[in-house]
């Protein structure tokens, strides 16, 4: 009789090929809001603009998505752990107040902090 992991491997695997593996992959394709809305509301969308509010708990992480053209303003600032398509990641401690401006990119937030971080994000529209 297959172990209990064993058997959820193999599941897990026939499911992914029986779907065409829709995963992390696909998920990097999708804006922040579409991959994780548990995390990120849209405030406003318009032909121009995507403003987006992301809130992390601690140990809190979002799925990996991407951005077009950003400013990110940190109404809650923290200890940030920022992983990049291919396993690449940084920490950043951002504190309470920071904006900062990114080209469009693909990536995945951790909060590795303490506390709560509240971003809100506007985003260009291509």
């Amino acid at each position: 009789m297959l172990s209990t992991n064993l058997r959820n491997l193999f599941f897990g695997a026939a499911f992914l090929a029986a779907t065409g593996g829709a995963t992390a992959e696909s998920q990097a394709d999708q804006a922040a809001h579409v991959a994780s809305p548990e995390y990120y509301s849209v405030l406003k969308e318009n032909e121009h603009v995507l403003v987006l509010k992301m809130v992390l708990q601690p140990g809190e992480s979002d799925a990996m998505h991407r951005h077009h053209n950003e400013t990110v303003y940190f109404q809650k600032g923290g200890q940030l752990t920022i992983t990049q398509p291919g396993g690449e990641s940084f920490q950043a401690n951002v504190p309470d107040g920071h904006v900062m401006w990114h080209e469009s990119w693909t990536h995945q937030v951790t909060n590795s902090g303490k506390s709560e971080v509240v971003a809100i994000i506007v985003e260009d529209k291509p």
